[in-house]
């Protein structure tokens, strides 16, 4: 079953036990995703779904964060139950090591000599982590790889 059927099957279900909030956001997720098939005129496949799912997670920890700053926790709670929704779909992550040991690959597969080869250690990287590790770790990774001792 793709993921975007398992969504679908999810706000049904969501429906018939009558939650509200995890519905509202199941709700939000496929409309994204409708939008995207819309605008690009296309049918979006697993990675896609990702991807989608993982920018809603990034806009969710933004928000959090802010709402935090401004004193609103109950904003905030509401943005965290969005998120454990949300986080629900995508895949296992990595552990630690393995990210160094795929940054540790990528810097020896791309031939990278310095921090001015970052983009290229990236975009092999980019592929084979995307959905399973946070980026911005990695590219804290690929910076620190890149430095010279």
């Amino acid at each position: 079953m793709s993921l975007k059927a398992q969504i679908s099957e999810d706000m049904k279900a969501a429906m018939r036990a009558k939650e509200a909030g995890k519905l509202a956001t199941i709700r939000l997720l496929l409309a994204e995703i409708k939008r995207k098939e819309v605008d690009e005129q296309i049918e979006v496949n697993d990675d896609q779904t990702v991807a989608i799912v993982e920018k809603m997670i990034k806009q969710r920890k933004d928000s959090i964060t802010q709402f935090e700053a401004g004193g609103r926790a109950d904003l905030a709670d509401i943005e965290k139950a969005e998120l454990a929704v949300l986080t629900a779909y995508m895949p296992a992550g990595l552990s630690d090591d393995e990210i160094a040991a795929e940054v540790k690959a990528a810097v020896a597969e791309s031939g990278a000599a310095g921090p001015q080869d970052m983009g290229k250690v990236m975009a092999i990287l980019k592929p084979k982590l995307a959905g399973r590790a946070d980026m911005t770790v990695v590219s804290g990774l690929v910076k620190k790889a890149l430095v010279p001792a």
